[in-house]
C-alpha cells in the first residue's frame, strides 16, 4: 500500500508525539527519582523514613490520589507547608518547567495499583 502525500502529513504530527511522550515519561521518572523518592518512596508508598516522619500520602492507593491535577501542580511548583507554618515540601519552580511538573503529576497517577 501507497500512502499519498497528503496522509503522509496527517500522519506526521503523530510519529513526532509518541517519542515525545516516550520521553516525558522518561524525565518525570527520572525527576521523581531525583526529587521525591527519598520521602514519597520510589514506589509512591510514603514509606520511606522521612516520608513516615512527615506523614506524606500513599499515592498507590485511591485515598492517596485524591487531589487535583492542579492541586497537585501548585504542590510541586511552590512546595507546602503544615497548619503551623512550617514548609514540608520544598518549592520546585526553580528546578523545574511547569511542563516538567505537569508530567511529574501524571507520573504520580501511574503509580495507583
Amino acid at each position: 500500500m501507497k500512502l499519498s502525500s497528503s496522509r503522509l502529513y496527517l500522519l506526521l504530527p503523530l510519529l513526532v508525539a509518541v517519542p515525545a511522550t516516550v520521553v516525558l515519561a522518561a524525565d518525570a521518572k527520572t525527576n521523581w527519582t531525583k526529587m521525591c523518592a527519598r520521602c514519597h518512596s520510589p514506589d509512591g508508598s510514603g514509606k520511606a523514613p522521612a516520608g513516615k516522619k512527615l506523614g506524606v500520602k500513599d499515592y498507590t492507593t485511591a485515598e492517596g490520589q485524591k487531589f487535583t491535577d492542579e492541586e497537585g501542580l501548585k504542590a510541586i511548583l511552590e512546595g507546602t507547608k503544615n497548619e503551623a507554618g512550617k514548609e514540608t515540601m520544598p518549592a520546585y519552580k526553580d528546578k523545574m518547567s511547569e511542563e516538567d511538573a505537569k508530567a511529574l503529576v501524571a507520573y504520580v497517577r501511574s503509580l495507583k495499583k
